[in-house]
């Protein structure tokens, strides 16, 4: 993906993949599933994978593969968003920054091939170059094993609770078979793919002065003190909410707006984030928006089915202005979540 600075945004929209095409060595970009990390080392652990408001784990939602051409530390870069599925909770959020070189210990220099592997299976990857172990459930940092059978790793007794619930308990002897028998655990999201198109040129103010004079033609000889009343009543929530359906209209089925430094476009003129509300990065520099997640998103989400009450209006995302390396491992970033119940 490319930065936009000050230009149109960058969209994103889900599509269906094969599977060999959302792993890591596609630097993909995506919507459920497990994550495909990106570097195979320090990975976030189970504390930092745990929902502050409930302390349960949280799901992983989506990834965005966000390099930064001009910065050779930075030629892979993405941004992996996690959030509590569990009710009553479903509120807390949690972004995490991984960055590499071209030359790195994980991957190819040169592009990866566009086309499939010749073994395409579905088998799930569950320990990475770096000799790391994904918990079987979820697919995050795994330091807990099985005492039974010392194959399976989880990242907390809950999941390995759910595992042993949902079929481990008989394929815990059978332990050569344990990566071909994880079974459907209800937790994850549906997986898509995330393709970016850039937002289209044509102004959004254009539309509302369209709508403007048809507004004011259909009016007609409504009396001045009416005229007044309404001015009134028009609220800035309305004018907010009323720009952000103009906004989207033209791709209203866009889950995502990608953008390094633009500003974002809220639902609603409440619990909109000061400049005092989005810390500083731990390097010190300045935390500048990314990217944020477009309530659409919940359509694919199947949620409901699962009887989970995940909801947001936006979610947005502020990252590192100078995207620092503090360290090898994975950096947490800083999510703003705006409820979609704040809306007029």
């Amino acid at each position: 993906m490319a930065v936009a600075s000050a230009g149109p945004a960058e969209l994103g929209f889900v599509e269906a993949a094969p599977a060999w095409r959302l792993r890591s060595e596609q630097f993909p970009s995506k919507v459920g599933g497990r994550p495909a990390w990106l570097g195979a080392a320090g990975l976030p652990g189970p504390e930092e994978l745990a929902c502050a408001l409930c302390g349960r784990p949280l799901a992983f939602l989506l990834q965005l593969y966000a390099p930064l051409p001009d910065r050779a530390d930075a030629f892979h870069r993405c941004l992996f968003l996690f959030c509590c599925r569990v009710p009553p909770c479903c509120a807390g959020l949690r972004v995490f920054r991984n960055q590499l070189p071209r030359k790195n210990d994980f991957y190819s220099y040169e592009p990866p091939s566009e086309n499939p592997p010749p073994e395409t299976g579905e088998s799930v990857c569950l320990q990475l170059k770096s000799g790391a172990h994904l918990c079987r459930v979820c697919g995050c940092l795994g330091p807990k094993t099985c005492s039974r059978c010392h194959k399976a790793h989880y990242c907390s007794k809950e999941h390995q609770t759910l595992d042993w619930r949902l079929g481990h308990k008989q394929a815990c002897t059978q332990s050569e078979y344990l990566d071909r028998t994880i079974p459907d655990h209800n937790f994850l999201f549906p997986e898509f793919e995330i393709v970016i198109e850039t937002e289209d040129e044509i102004t959004p103010e254009v539309v509302e002065k369209e709508n403007e004079s048809e507004i004011i033609g259909s009016m007609g000889e409504v009396p001045e003190e009416e005229l007044d009343s309404m001015a009134k009543h028009e609220s800035r929530e309305d004018k907010i909410f009323q720009k952000f359906k103009t906004k989207i209209a033209l791709e209203p089925e866009q889950v995502l707006r990608y953008g390094r430094g633009i500003a974002p476009i809220w639902i609603s003129g409440e619990n909109i984030p000061q400049e005092k509300d989005i810390p500083d990065c731990p390097c010190g520099a300045k935390r500048i928006f990314e990217f944020q997640v477009m309530p659409q998103l919940l359509n694919y989400l199947k949620a409901d089915t699962l009887g989970r009450s995940v909801d947001w209006g936006v979610v947005a995302v502020f990252t590192c202005a100078e995207s620092c390396r503090l360290g090898i491992g994975y950096t947490e970033e800083f999510v703003w979540k705006q409820d979609i119940t704040d809306t007029p």
